[in-house]
């Protein structure tokens, strides 16, 4: 009598095989999750911005007011996330490669806008970066004005985003080897060469992450940018702000219309930052 081979089911190409089971329910407890907490709200979001008609909805998001603020919003979370690109680096480097007295104390004064009210926030770069105050005054003596303009609102989202790129940097640049700078060196390359060809294709991927997390913070900060900003439509009104108004004057279908605007827009954007990340991830064979 002839024996049957046993049937082997398929393999799923979408599912790894893990050491430990359980993998539906933790899939399903996950995706239960991201719902109640994510998807839903957001659902909620643009089923209240569709109760206006398709020409309320264009004349809310398309009106010269709210174009103004996402102009400043986005301009500003952007070049906010870009300077914190560039110095965020640079702390975290120091923080990791050098030693020095102090260097806990600036190592906890880094997370500080992470534990800092955003509203105290605000107050104190407002007194800080008014013509009379200790910074702006230097400013103000080269005609330059600071606080209650775009520049406030940038200082300020630079503010509340420098940790981001740095607490994402950082753990990789403590796990680079310096041997590998001291070979490079070695065979004769130069510091800056070393840092390109060297170093900044491993850290590339965190700077991404770093910057995406900066900037997608920057877009929907309200209680750092509100005092510092002056709140001027047309000029210093950020989109935040002009969906508090429509939510004080009872406008909710209105305020989620804008919301539904941030909401695409972002997520495009940090769409595009992913990609950028996977591409560098594989070209560096991360």
């Amino acid at each position: 009598m002839a024996v049957s081979a046993p049937v082997v089911p398929p393999k799923n190409p979408w599912v790894k095989k893990s050491v430990l089971p359980g993998f539906g329910l933790s899939l399903g407890l996950a995706a239960l999750y991201a719902s109640l907490i994510v998807f839903i709200p957001l659902a909620g979001l643009v089923i209240k911005a569709l109760e206006l008609s398709w020409s309320e909805l264009w004349g809310v998001v398309s009106n010269a007011r709210a174009l103004a603020s996402y102009k400043l919003t986005f301009g500003a979370a952007f070049t906010a996330a870009s300077l914190n690109l560039f110095f965020g680096l640079i702390v975290a480097w120091v923080l990791v490669r050098y030693n020095f007295f102090g260097k806990r104390v600036v190592d906890a004064l880094v997370d500080l806008p992470f534990a800092l009210p955003t509203a105290v926030a605000g107050i104190a770069l407002t007194a800080l970066y008014t013509t009379k105050g200790w910074v702006g005054q230097w400013f103000w003596l080269a005609d330059i004005k600071i606080a209650y303009t775009w520049l406030g609102v940038t200082v300020a989202l630079t503010f509340i985003g420098l940790p981001f790129v740095v607490r994402t940097v950082q753990p990789v640049l403590a796990d680079l080897e310096s041997e590998v700078e001291e070979a490079a060196a070695s065979l004769g390359a130069t510091r800056l060469q070393t840092f390109i060809r060297v170093l900044l294709p491993a850290l590339i991927p965190s700077l991404l992450t770093g910057f995406a997390l900066a900037f997608a913070r920057a877009i929907g900060e309200y209680g750092s940018v509100v005092f510092i900003s002056g709140n001027m439509p047309f000029k210093t009104e950020i989109t935040p702000l002009l969906i508090m108004t429509k939510l004080e004057e009872f406008d909710y279908a209105g305020a989620a219309a804008l919301g539904t605007v941030m909401l695409i827009f972002s997520f495009v954007l940090l769409l595009l930052i992913n990609l950028l990340q996977h591409w560098s991830h594989k070209r560096t064979g991360g």
